[in-house]
């Protein structure tokens, strides 16, 4: 093999690489979640992945990253993770399922509960809930 067609061949390897590699790095940045706001105590984080629209009804999964961890009867809380339905137009929110992680890396579900009915309600201020209507009905 000539010396040219290695170097070619060696370009082209390196190429691919680096373009996978900027490829992987741009996907994981568009699926890690988003700060949109902050809550007393924490980071609301919004999965973007997780956005979708229906009907004139936003739903959405928020992270809230907690400042410090949360205290709670068996161990410690350091975030959770709520999945909403958000009605722009009537200003309300209903909460479909909520999760709580019991390590600093948000993989140990602590807790799961998932809403029977979902209900709607005006959220209160500086509330996750209020942080998702404010961003994501803007947002359109």
């Amino acid at each position: 093999m000539s010396g040219a067609r290695r170097l070619a061949i060696t370009w082209a390897v390196t190429t691919a690489q680096v373009i996978a590699a900027t490829v992987a790095a741009t996907v994981a940045a568009a699926q890690s979640p988003k700060p949109i706001g902050l809550i007393t105590g924490g980071t609301v984080l919004l999965e973007a992945k997780s956005v979708t629209r229906d009907a004139g009804i936003i739903t959405a999964a928020l992270r809230v990253q907690f400042h410090k961890p949360t205290k709670v009867p068996g161990g410690n809380w350091y975030s959770s993770r709520t999945l909403l339905m958000l009605d722009c137009r009537k200003q309300v929110v209903a909460v479909k399922e909520n999760w709580y992680y019991s390590d600093a890396k948000g993989t140990k579900v602590a807790q799961h509960k998932e809403v029977g009915i979902p209900g709607y309600a005006t959220p209160l201020p500086g509330s996750m809930p209020k942080v998702a209507l404010d961003h994501l009905c803007q947002a359109r």
